[in-house]
């Protein structure tokens, strides 16, 4: 059985007036994925907007409408002096900030560069790297303001979204997973990949909430849903390790969508064990 929490949240003042709430999407440094997930809920989508007054979704309208806004959906990392001066005018602008996607709850793919060299990166990407401002990390929405509700995933979940939309509307408590993408490959009886083909996977220490997507195509979890509740990053280090993996290839299995919510966690629990 898959275990959620029940997560209490203070619903914007107006829905219990019986009005619409007001519906913004915002985009910060990603790849526009999570807000293409929004679109792609397609019938249910019609079925949402006719309750909730979508006010600003530059993806999907041109119509604008100045807040403030009972919902900001925010996707994106924040990476340039700019950003971190815009996520402060959204978030006083928005009643609840609930932030969606890796890029906007752990700093995403753009993290990777984070304690790197920057201007080396723009000195090899760009033409003229001298017109690029950027500050040295990709950061989370969390690193600057106060989030209501994180939806992870890379993109994320559209029904975890709609069940978000729906306790929004209906004014209940929101249930999401906290177990590992292993109960979700219980749940739907899907072998083992790393017991039955030795395949690298991240699903032990990886938020369920995919239903298992990956490992059903017979292939090991990239932790696209960040760290569960309680998970053991160094004990599945040494697992890796036992099916053949150096240190570097399970440093870049971890890299990936949630870089640095796993590189954190881990210190902490290496912390944690330490001999004081």
């Amino acid at each position: 059985m898959q275990h959620t929490s029940a997560t209490p949240i203070a619903w914007p003042e107006s829905i219990e007036h019986g009005q619409s709430p007001s519906l913004a999407v915002w985009k910060f440094a990603s790849c526009d994925g999570c807000q293409l997930s929004l679109l792609d809920c397609e019938d249910e989508l019609m079925a949402v907007a006719g309750r909730v007054a979508i006010s600003y979704f530059p993806e999907a309208t041109t119509a604008m409408v100045d807040g403030p806004y009972d919902v900001s959906l925010v996707e994106g990392s924040i990476t340039t002096e700019h950003d971190a001066a815009r996520i402060l005018d959204i978030r006083r602008q928005s009643r609840l900030l609930v932030t969606i996607g890796a890029c906007a709850t752990a700093g995403g793919i753009q993290a990777l560069r984070n304690g790197r060299d920057v201007d080396g990166f723009t000195s090899i990407v760009y033409a003229h790297p001298e017109y690029i401002t950027t500050l040295a990390t990709s950061t989370p929405i969390a690193d600057h303001v106060r989030v209501d509700l994180e939806l992870r995933g890379c993109p994320i979940d559209r029904g975890q979204l709609l069940q978000t939309l729906a306790a929004l509307l209906n004014r209940h408590a929101l249930r999401l997973p906290t177990t590992s993408v292993c109960i979700e490959c219980k749940a739907r009886q899907t072998s083992c990949v790393m017991v039955a083909h030795g395949t690298p996977c991240l699903g032990p220490v990886t938020q369920a909430g995919c239903g298992a997507l990956c490992p059903s195509f017979h292939r090991g979890c990239y932790g696209c849903f960040g760290p569960m509740e309680s998970p053991n990053v160094p004990a599945l280090r040494t697992q890796l390790g036992l099916l053949g993996l150096a240190g570097v290839d399970i440093d870049r299995l971890l890299n990936t969508f949630n870089t640095t919510a796993f590189a954190e966690l881990e210190q902490t629990q290496i912390d944690e064990r330490a001999p004081s």
